[in-house]
């Protein structure tokens, strides 16, 4: 296992630091997708349009399921199980920068070299071992800092290091890409061009999920997390932000339950060309990347404490 890899599911340690294999035990079947999708516009007739779509494209789909879906120049929002709290798995690797850069500007300091590095392998190869150097370089007060900071109160830290560990909800992935992509008091602009230019240039094979039909015209931010336990199985979430054609848009789509990795991102796709094909509609979308071969059992790693 190298760390570029492990960074897909990384979170759970003995204290000795040894390596612990989370088997694919049997799973009870999951119930397909419960909830409502709820969607609001300005646009007349959008709301309805995503509510079916979205909705039709979960009809299918087995598992836990919450999404989120913002954009600013239609007003228009949709929502699923946006209060549901999920294991983070690697979608807290966006936390983890926004709280670096937002102690940063209150040090009213620049990243270092070493600091810069950790931030872009966290972000673009999802580095498993520059997150953990990162978290504990800033403690568990610091994050909770800019939590509150960002009006993120649901969401709770992963305890002794256990960051993949930390509990997050749509509501607030959806209030951390928000801050990301407008101007605010939390984030410099600096700080947001600094995000947005990373998960723009996360690794081609990692580029899955939210970005699933997504036009050529739309520019295309994404960080994905994917976990698996005993207990729900893999979990699987894609956090996306896209600006273009007229549009500036965010969605968020979190998932458990799933028999295997491929399903939970199959799940996410569905939900992402919905959304895009109903937000940007276009003769010549594109899925930017569709999984051909997935990991049966996930190494899940973090350093020892102390």
């Amino acid at each position: 296992m190298t760390h570029r890899i492990s960074g897909r599911a990384g979170v759970l340690t003995t204290a000795l630091g040894a390596t612990l294999l989370v088997c694919a035990a049997a799973l009870p079947a999951a119930a397909a997708p419960t909830g409502t999708v709820n969607c609001t516009s300005a646009k007349a007739g959008l709301a309805d349009k995503l509510k079916k779509d979205i909705t039709a494209a979960l009809a299918n789909r087995k598992g836990t399921v919450a999404v989120g879906l913002y954009d600013r120049t239609a007003g228009t929002t949709c929502t699923l199980n946006a209060a549901t709290a999920y294991d983070s798995a690697s979608t807290v690797k966006v936390t983890v920068l926004a709280t670096l850069l937002w102690d940063a500007k209150k040090q009213n300091r620049y990243l270092t070299d070493t600091e810069d590095a950790l931030a872009t392998a966290m972000i673009t190869q999802s580095d498993n071992d520059a997150t953990s150097t990162l978290w504990k370089q800033l403690g568990v007060a610091k994050i909770q800092g800019f939590l509150t900071a960002a009006g993120m109160t649901k969401t709770v830290p992963g305890a002794d290091g256990y960051w993949g560990l930390t509990q997050e909800n749509v509501t607030d992935e959806q209030k951390l890409l928000k801050l990301i992509t407008a101007k605010n008091s939390v984030l410099s602009d600096k700080s947001r061009a600094y995000i947005l230019k990373l998960m723009g240039q996360v690794v081609a094979d990692q580029r899955w999920g939210t970005p699933a039909g997504a036009p050529s015209s739309v520019a295309v931010h994404v960080k994905n997390g994917w976990l698996q336990r005993s207990a729900h199985g893999w979990r699987v979430h894609s956090l996306g932000t896209f600006n273009g054609a007229g549009h500036d848009y965010v969605i968020s789509v979190l998932t458990q339950d799933n028999s295997t990795m491929d399903y939970g991102v199959t799940t996410i796709q569905n939900v992402a060309k919905a959304i895009h094909k109903d937000l940007v509609p276009t003769t010549s979308g594109i899925t930017r990347y569709t999984p051909t071969s997935r990991p049966s059992e996930a190494f899940v790693a973090v350093p020892p404490r102390g």
